[in-house]
C-alpha cells in the first residue's frame, strides 16, 4: 500500500487486507458494539485478487440507547424505531470519515468507480448514507440488516447517481430491526436511485445476524 494512512484517522487502525497491487477496493462497517475484526475474518473467506478489504473500527462513543454507556458507535443511537430521534451532526460527521477513506484510496490509484461501500445494522446504515452523500459514483452499496439514516432529507440530500447499485439483505425474523423497516427503505431509496438499482433480499428464520446465505 502507499499513501500516508495517518492523515485519515479511520485508517490509521483499520484492519486491511489485500495485495500489492489493488484495482478496486471494498470498504465494510460493522455493527453496534462491534470492531472491524470480526468482519475481516468473514471478507478474507471471499478474497479477490486485486480487491482490497478496508474494514475501520468505529470510535468509543456514550450511546444513548443503551443508557450512556459507551462503545464502539459510528453515531449516537436514541431509538430503533423509523420515527426515533437522530443524532444529526454524528452522522454527518461519522460519514465525512468514510468519504476521508474513499478520497484516500482514489488519491492511491483506486477510483471511486471501484470501490463498494458496504456494512452491517448501523454500519450499513452509515455505509447507505455516506454512499448516498458521496460527491463520486460508487461501485454499489451493500446494506446488511439495516435502515437510511435522516431518511426524511431524502432525495434531496442526496449527491448520488441514479445508476448506484444498492444491494439490501435482510434477516425475516430480525427483532431488533424489522424486516419492515428494511423493506420502508428500499421505498424510500427508489425515490432516490433507479428502481431497477435496488435488490432487497430477505432471507427466512435469519434474526439481526449474518450468515453464509448472505455471505
Amino acid at each position: 500500500m502507499c499513501g500516508n494512512n495517518m492523515s485519515v484517522p479511520l485508517l490509521a487502525e483499520a484492519v486491511v487486507s489485500g495485495t500489492e497491487k489493488e484495482t478496486a477496493a471494498v470498504i465494510f462497517l460493522h455493527g453496534l458494539g462491534d470492531s472491524g475484526h470480526g468482519w475481516a475474518d468473514t471478507l478474507t473467506e471471499i478474497q479477490l485478487p486485486y480487491v482490497k478489504f478496508i474494514c475501520p473500527h468505529a470510535p468509543q462513543i456514550p450511546v444513548t440507547l443503551n443508557m450512556k454507556a459507551t462503545m464502539p458507535a459510528w453515531f449516537d443511537l436514541m431509538g430503533l424505531s423509523p420515527d426515533s430521534p437522530e443524532d444529526e451532526a454524528g452522522i454527518k460527521r461519522a460519514a465525512e470519515s468514510i468519504k476521508a477513506i474513499i478520497e484516500h484510496e482514489a488519491k492511491n490509484g483506486i477510483p471511486p468507480h471501484r470501490i463498494i461501500l458496504g456494512g452491517f445494522s448501523q454500519g450499513g446504515a452509515l455505509a447507505l448514507y455516506t454512499a448516498l452523500t458521496s460527491q463520486h459514483q460508487l461501485a454499489g452499496v451493500v446494506a446488511l440488516s439495516c435502515w437510511l439514516p435522516l431518511h426524511k432529507t431524502f432525495p434531496s440530500a442526496s449527491n448520488a447517481s441514479k445508476n448506484l447499485p444498492i444491494l439490501q439483505c435482510h434477516g425475516e425474523m430480525d427483532f431488533m430491526i424489522p424486516c419492515q423497516f428494511g423493506a420502508m427503505t428500499a421505498e424510500k431509496l427508489k425515490s432516490i436511485v433507479d428502481k431497477s438499482m435496488i435488490n432487497f433480499k430477505t432471507y427466512p428464520g435469519l434474526s439481526h445476524c449474518s450468515s453464509p446465505q448472505v455471505q
